[in-house]
C-alpha cells in the first residue's frame, strides 16, 4: 500500500511539474490532435476492461493503473493553474476584459460546480468511504476546475501584456492593431520566437473607445522596446 501511495505521489508531483511548465498548452491543441487523444484514452479503457473480462489483467492492477492516470491529470491541471495565478500577479492588474454572463460568470459557474463535485468525489463531504479511485478521481476534478478558474476565455488586457488563453502577449511584443470588421478587433504581435502573428477578439460597440485608447497609450509607452524587437526580426531575416 505505501508502495502504491508513494509511486501515485510521485507521478502527481512530476505532472505538476509539467503542468507548471505548460508543456501542453491549449495553442498547441488541434482537431487532430484532441481527436487521436481522445481515441487514445478510449483504447486504453477498452484494453483494460477487455483484460478485466478475460482474466489477464486483475481488477487491483486495472485500479491502480486507473489511480495512476488520475494522479498525472490532477497534477497537471494543478501546477497548470498555479503556473496560471503567478502569471497573472506578474502581468499586473486587468486595464480591460470583456465581461459577459457567457465569458464570464458562466465558464466560472461551471468551473465551481466541477469543484464541489471533485469534493464529492473524495468522499470528504459525506464522510467516507474512502477509496483510491475515488480521491484520485476527486483530485483530478479539483485540478480541472481550479484550472477553469484561472484560464479566460476572452483576452485580458493587463498592465504589462494581453493573456491569451494561457498565453501571455507583453505590450513590447505587439506591433499593431486594426478593425478586422465592424466590432472584430485584429492585434498584431511577435511571438517568443520573434514570428509575426496575430488574433482576433470581439469588441462590443460600448467599449470600442475604451481599448483604442488603451492600445494607444500601450503602444507609445512600449514603442522603443517593439522597436528593438522589430529590428532584431528583421536581421535574423
Amino acid at each position: 500500500m505505501y508502495l502504491i501511495i508513494t509511486f501515485l505521489g510521485l507521478s502527481f508531483l512530476l505532472s505538476f511539474w509539467m503542468g507548471y511548465r505548460r508543456m501542453l498548452r491549449l495553442q498547441h491543441l488541434n482537431q487532430h490532435r484532441v481527436v487521436n487523444g481522445f481515441l487514445g484514452i478510449m483504447i486504453i479503457l477498452t484494453l483494460l476492461s477487455a483484460g478485466q473480462w478475460m482474466d489477464i489483467i486483475s481488477q487491483d492492477i486495472a485500479a491502480h493503473f486507473t489511480m495512476f492516470l488520475y494522479s498525472l491529470v490532477a497534477g497537471f491541471f494543478l501546477g497548470f493553474a498555479f503556473k496560471m495565478v503567478f502569471l497573472k500577479q506578474k502581468v499586473g492588474e486587468i486595464e480591460y476584459v470583456f465581461r459577459s454572463f457567457w465569458t464570464d460568470a458562466a465558464p466560472n459557474i461551471i468551473a465551481i460546480l466541477i469543484i464541489v463535485f471533485g469534493i464529492y468525489r473524495t468522499g470528504i463531504l459525506h464522510l467516507g468511504p474512502y477509496t483510491g479511485i475515488g480521491i484520485t478521481s476527486g483530485l483530478s476534478l479539483l485540478g480541472f476546475g481550479f484550472w477553469g478558474l484561472t484560464v479566460k476565455i476572452v483576452p485580458e488586457f493587463r498592465d504589462d501584456g494581453i493573456l491569451i488563453l494561457d498565453q501571455c502577449v507583453y505590450w513590447k511584443k505587439v506591433v499593431a492593431y486594426r478593425w478586422k470588421s465592424e466590432h472584430v478587433l485584429l492585434i498584431e504581435y511577435y511571438t517568443q520566437n520573434d514570428k509575426l502573428t496575430d488574433f482576433t477578439t470581439y469588441i462590443p460597440p460600448e467599449d470600442e473607445l475604451v481599448i483604442e485608447r488603451l492600445l494607444a497609450k500601450k503602444l507609445k509607452e512600449y514603442h522603443q522596446d517593439r522597436k528593438e524587437t522589430m529590428t532584431k526580426s528583421e536581421d535574423e531575416l
